[in-house]
């Protein structure tokens, strides 16, 4: 379970704010042959594949119009009911940040523009596995929706039967989704990477996944597409000051611990009883937890600091950068002006991150792994391109002339130079 740590040094803060999972060699080795094969013979690779890691023929790529139906009655009316209502919240949360066209004189005759662009086409990858993450089609279907991305294709794996988790398929449809691909792992974002004769190239790809997938995207992104950011194993962080009860902090660290082994949860508290009775309440709780196995093993790997001074629970929380961050504090607003690196805050002690995962509007696809130090979770921003144009009229090109030329020639760029002189002098 948690393993206590007393106002550490800062020296030993680095340490405590390392993640347990590592470069793996292996698994980088194994998914750059996986991108290979698909690259070189397509859907004969990802049907190679799928026999060879999921050890069942992979008889139809896309999921047919019938089994997206036979879905739809498979989804019981009240998770019908509570995906509708997730998915209102969160497009009216994202619909609020419509990017809007920048136009700027920035002096007589010379106009500048930023455009906001629709990426063309956008892949999603939802995770399979033991818990079929059917929120996070909603969280990348809708703003796709939202930014009218022409193009929006989704992969996600099928189960040991050939079929894809109704809800999944239930909620892409829901979303407008129209092309569903039965492919999970690395083969799956390869696949919507470099195209094949049955799943379409992409230009981004969105969605979280395990080492085999983040590793896939990472390697791909290098050159061949993009994405939406580096992350890795789901984590949060809960800071504590003793005045919520011990309980719903025990039960935030399991709502993470519980997504798998390799997840990593940290307890930032005031003092060591505090502390003594979140762990006693983390003993009580795992023990009814359907997934208690999962949640013990990413509870081995995790770690709760005690700080008496309230600076330095502020500042350890900026140095870990945690993909959640809750802040189970009295002075919640006045904690949260001081956070600078998190992916998502929940602010106050009946602010579960549960709320972020599935239902309040904001987006739960974020950076871990300290990436949140530069990166920012998905959002509608996420799918679009910011395209500048500019426009110079005559006098705007006058204006302009002698600077232009002075910095082309100051770095000896004649041609650059030329260009401007040579349409002043056909005025």
């Amino acid at each position: 379970m948690l393993k206590t740590y007393f106002n550490p040094p800062r020296e030993q803060w680095e340490a405590l704010c390392s993640r347990p999972a590592a470069d793996n060699p292996e698994v980088r080795r194994r998914v750059e042959a996986i991108l290979k094969r698909v690259r070189e013979d397509g859907d004969e690779a990802l049907r190679a594949l799928s026999l060879e890691i999921d050890g069942r023929p992979l008889e139809s790529i896309e999921v047919s119009a019938a089994e997206i139906e036979e879905a739809a009655a498979l989804v019981s009316p009240a998770v019908k009911k509570a995906i509708s209502a997730a998915e209102e919240n969160i497009r009216a949360f994202h619909e609020a940040q419509r990017p809007q066209e920048i136009c700027v004189l920035t002096t007589p005759g010379v106009r500048c523009i930023q455009r906001p662009v629709p990426i063309e086409r956008v892949g999603l990858y939802i995770p399979g596995g033991t818990a079929p993450l059917f929120s996070t089609v909603l969280m990348l279907a809708v703003p796709a929706s939202i930014a009218q991305c022409p193009e929006v294709v989704l992969c996600t794996p099928a189960g040991k039967d050939g079929k894809v988790n109704p809800e999944v398929l239930w909620t892409a449809s829901f979303c407008g989704v129209r092309r569903i691909f039965k492919l999970g792992g690395a083969q799956a974002v390869a696949a919507m990477a470099y195209g094949t004769r049955s799943v379409p190239k992409v230009d981004k790809i969105f969605g979280p996944g395990n080492q085999y997938v983040t590793t896939a995207k990472q390697l791909l992104s290098a050159g061949t597409v993009a994405i939406d950011m580096p992350a890795g194993p789901s984590e949060v962080m809960v800071v504590a000051d003793g005045s919520a009860p011990a309980a719903f902090a025990a039960a935030d660290l399991l709502s993470q611990a519980e997504h798998g082994a390799d997840s990593q949860v940290m307890l930032v508290c005031g003092s060591e009883t505090y502390a003594a009775a979140v762990g006693a309440e983390v003993e009580r709780q795992t023990a009814l937890l359907p997934r208690a196995e999962f949640a013990r093993k990413a509870l081995d790997k995790s770690h709760c600091v005690v700080f008496p001074d309230r600076e330095d629970r502020i500042a350890f929380a900026n140095a870990y950068a945690p993909e959640h961050l809750i802040l189970a504090v009295q002075d919640r607003w006045g904690l949260a002006s001081r956070i600078t690196a998190a992916g998502s805050v929940f602010v106050g002690a009946w602010t579960p991150e549960s709320a972020g995962d599935y239902a309040s509007g904001t987006n739960h696809t974020l950076p871990t792994c300290g990436w949140a130090r530069s990166f920012s979770g998905v959002n509608l921003d996420s799918f679009y391109r910011k395209m500048t144009l500019q426009e110079l009229t005559p006098e705007g090109l006058r204006r302009l002339a002698p600077t232009i030329v002075t910095m082309a020639e100051a770095e000896g760029l004649q041609a650059h130079a030329e260009a401007v002189r040579i349409r002043l002098g056909h005025e």
